[in-house]
């Protein structure tokens, strides 16, 4: 298990689900992750719900905005990247060309956020901690294990990224895969890109990879749980993955790292 205590700025280090069903989303994790929930009322008078495993926070989930369903906006995965000053992270964003579509607020005392989108239309959420670090654990079954980017113009994006968070870029030859762009943060990846077919019909968007202790039975118990298996499992250089969506539609990807 990896515990984490703090994020460095430019880490990601948060993700919750936007989801029409809290109720059914719950039920659905808990059978593939495992996971135990703590629930908790907001400023806004909602309900924030905190995913544990353990006793460690691993992600949230809320239910999604009425405006957004009726706008045809999916149920998803939402990734937040630690910052150390979220007011001046929306200003440099604003600069490199990103959109911000949600200004700084307050989240009681736990941090603040703000939400911006990539010049290439990705969506990433800015967090500045307070009394909630991010993730408490990572790495472990049902616990985050990566982030990426998926859009049609995977340079645009690292060099807004990189104005943004100050992350470098690396090619990794992934065999049938194709190349993938790594971001790193000084000598670490801390999340990576890839290209986004206008074929395969969705937008540039974040994506939350979860770690499993086993693809294959993950995926199984996916599809028994009401889910759905949209790809895989596949083997990758780093181990083998699949990609899901859950019974309100919002898609994640697993892996079963490679030792």
């Amino acid at each position: 298990m990896t515990v984490r205590t703090a994020y460095e700025h430019g880490t990601p280090s948060w993700i919750d689900l936007s989801t029409t069903d809290v109720a059914g989303a719950r039920v659905f994790y808990t059978s593939i992750f495992g996971w135990t929930y703590d629930v908790n009322p907001t400023d806004q008078g909602g309900e924030y719900i905190i995913a544990r495993k353990g006793e460690h926070a691993t992600a949230g989930l809320s239910r999604q905005r009425p405006e957004q369903a009726a706008s045809g906006v999916p149920p998803m995965w939402n990734t937040y990247v630690t910052v150390t000053d979220v007011a001046a992270a929306v200003e440099t964003a604003t600069d490199a060309g990103g959109t911000v579509m949600m200004p700084p607020m307050q989240v009681m005392e736990a941090g603040a956020m703000a939400i911006v989108a990539d010049p290439t239309g990705a969506v990433v959420c800015l967090w500045q901690p307070g009394g909630h670090i991010g993730a408490e654990v990572v790495n472990e079954h049902g616990a985050l294990c990566w982030n990426e980017v998926m859009t049609d113009d995977v340079p645009a994006a690292a060099a807004f990224y990189s104005k943004l968070f100050g992350w470098g870029t690396q090619e990794m030859d992934m065999g049938d895969q194709g190349t993938y762009t790594l971001f790193v943060l000084g000598e670490h990846g801390v999340a990576g890109g890839t290209g986004l077919s206008p074929a395969e019909g969705a937008p540039p968007h974040w994506s939350t990879v979860f770690a499993v202790d086993d693809c294959d039975a993950t995926l199984a118990t996916t599809t028994a749980a009401g889910g759905t298996v949209m790809a895989g499992p596949f083997d990758t250089p780093v181990g083998r993955s699949g990609v899901c969506a859950d019974p309100q539609g919002a898609v994640f990807q697993i892996i079963q790292l490679a030792n």
